[in-house]
């Protein structure tokens, strides 16, 4: 009898811990999920600022004769992100080009007639609004992240963890000098063109 209760008890015991178990292991494919969803709605606007660079590019190279350097730079970091591979190649790769980019609105400033060009307007701001959403997505993708690295580090989620082979994935991490976002000022620019408006014909 005593041999029954025993058995008993550790059957319920059992199935209890393997319930827990199923419970922990859907939690950490549901987190995975979270974060390959948060990342493929980055991949669509990092696709989007792809494929707009070529069209500020070619708006830029008419004024900017003398910034030669810079839009190759910014020319080469886009191409590298052909050739980059996933995770951390490509996290780098997609900082480069942040990087290229900033410093191209940067010198912009100096190019008043390159600002007041319909076009450079247009597509600077569409990529100035990209890079805002880039922005936003990847602090959402970093949490998804955090919480899920901090989970396999965790009882009783670790056992769990490296029984299914659960590894961490790599926070998308930005240099503190540049996580402001691209942005390009067109104050002066529309004060200009405001002034220009008001003169007498």
């Amino acid at each position: 009898m005593t041999g029954l209760i025993v058995l008993g008890i550790l059957l319920g015991v059992s199935t209890i811990l393997g319930l827990y178990g199923v419970v922990l292991y859907n939690g950490f494919v549901q987190m995975k999920n979270d974060i390959d969803k948060a990342w493929s709605n980055i991949d669509l606007l990092l696709k989007q600022r792809y494929d707009e660079l070529p069209k500020l590019l070619k708006v830029c190279e008419g004024y900017m004769q003398h910034e030669q350097r810079t839009l190759e730079a910014v020319i080469r970091a886009r191409s590298q992100l052909s050739s980059a591979g996933s995770g951390a190649e490509q996290l780098a790769a997609q900082n480069f080009l942040s990087e290229t980019l900033r410093s191209l609105f940067a010198v912009t400033e100096n190019y008043p007639e390159l600002k007041a060009d319909a076009g450079f307007r247009q597509f600077a701001n569409r990529i100035s609004e990209i890079e805002d959403q880039i922005a936003d997505r990847r602090e959402l993708y970093n949490d998804y992240v955090n919480i899920y690295n901090i989970r396999l580090d965790q009882l009783p989620d670790l056992v769990i963890a490296r029984l299914f082979n659960f590894t961490a994935r790599k926070l998308w991490a930005t240099d503190p000098a540049h996580r402001e976002d691209v942005q390009i000022s067109f104050s002066a620019v529309e004060k200009g063109n405001n002034e220009r408006r008001d003169l007498p014909g």
